[in-house]
């Protein structure tokens, strides 16, 4: 092999790191825009937002399958290891994180849609607040992936517990209500699964943090931290994980 060949297999391989970096970025704005929609629909309950949401999260699978197809010839072709193996597994992770987070919002904006013919009720006080805990995390643990900062991922993966507290807060006031208003109890079930989709992007959240802070300290963040639902058992199970 010449230094000339040498180099430009070099040159081709970082670029294609390059690639599936700005990859995951692109992929990571994409899922903000979903869940931002799905705020909204949760918002307005616009049957033609939610359309969009949904719509949007083709987008995502394929996003997703396009860095799997790009990982997995990195992995076989260029066989990195060490930092740039990290790279290309993190890619691998966030993007199933990501693709999972997109579901959920079209989710989330199919059920608040589902509401406005519904009879109205008072207890959605607590998902917007949620909803804006939950949107919080993931910017922020977004921008630490793209400015490989581990003490953001690090400061998201330790607050895990405040959506966790906040989520069954929520349940708690929805299953109340719905036993104080039976001829409401469809709206209620949207709203359950409202919560739970939210707490289940939450989790992702907290997902991609430990990936980034693994992929930027090569150092895994393994204790396990109770959850606060786990206790009550009032929220309802999304066949989605």
């Amino acid at each position: 092999m010449t230094p000339t060949t040498h180099r430009h297999i070099v040159t081709a391989y970082e670029e294609a790191l390059k690639k599936l970096r700005s990859s995951v970025v692109e992929m990571a704005g994409a899922a903000e825009t979903q869940v931002d929609g799905a705020l909204a629909c949760l918002a307005q309950r616009d049957p033609t937002l939610a359309g969009e949401v949904v719509r949007g999260d083709g987008r995502l699978d394929r996003e997703q399958q396009e860095i799997e197809a790009a990982s997995m010839r990195l992995l076989v072709l260029r066989q990195p290891v060490a930092d740039d193996l990290r790279e290309v597994m993190a890619a691998l992770k966030m993007a199933g994180s990501l693709e999972r987070v997109g579901d959920h919002a079209a989710n989330i904006a199919k059920r608040s849609s589902a509401l406005r013919g519904l009879p109205d009720t008072p207890t959605l006080a607590g998902l917007p607040a949620l909803g804006r805990l939950v949107r919080e995390r993931l910017g922020t643990v977004l921008d630490a992936y793209v400015e490989g900062d581990a003490e953001r991922a690090l400061q998201v993966w330790r607050n895990d517990d405040e959506v966790d507290a906040l989520h069954s807060s929520v349940v708690q006031a929805v299953t109340r209500a719905a036993a104080e208003a039976p001829e409401r109890f469809q709206a209620h079930m949207h709203l359950l699964f409202i919560a739970k989709g939210l707490e289940r992007i939450g989790d992702h959240a907290t997902n991609i943090a430990e990936t980034v802070y693994f992929l930027v300290t090569g150092q895994p963040l393994s204790d396990e931290r109770p959850k606060a639902d786990e206790a009550s058992g009032a929220s309802p199970r999304e066949s989605q994980p």
